[in-house]
């Protein structure tokens, strides 16, 4: 292990793990046994291509997430069977945290944008230089 430096701004705290899958109500049935339930309805996302719902439970929230329509965003991760999309963080300023990812080697993969799920706050994506895509979301206590 390494003492490597955290790469998210101070404020940023976690929100939620990203889940891929095919049918949002099939894999709903199949969390309920680990006592997961909706947290709020379900919501579609136009510009992310996405259908989704947060799920509470024992352990941390999560976000399902299935395509919408032909939307291929999520077809890497569903053909290589992977569920696990992305890591989730709310930080209080957008910009500022994805220039302290880049400067720290990160992607960007998709620029801010509204999104549906988060009260049209911006979000965008970044690949992490070990292959993890984090999801950075504007804190609304600081919008």
């Amino acid at each position: 292990m390494t003492d490597a430096p955290t790469i998210l701004p101070p404020g940023a705290r976690f929100h939620h793990i990203g889940v891929a899958c095919r049918d949002l109500v099939r894999e709903l049935d199949g969390l309920r046994g680990l006592g997961y339930e909706p947290s709020g309805p379900q919501f579609s996302d136009p510009r992310q291509g996405v259908l989704g719902v947060f799920l509470e439970g024992p352990g941390p929230r999560l976000e399902l997430l299935a395509p919408s329509g032909e939307s291929r965003v999520l077809e890497p991760w569903l053909s290589g069977n992977a569920k696990m999309y992305h890591l989730a963080y709310e930080v209080p300023q957008l910009r500022a945290a994805l220039g302290a990812v880049s400067a720290a080697g990160a992607r960007l993969v998709s620029r801010p944008v509204p999104a549906v799920a988060f009260d049209e706050r911006e979000i965008c994506f970044v690949m992490l230089r070990s292959i993890f895509l984090v999801e950075l979301i504007q804190d609304a206590r600081s919008s």
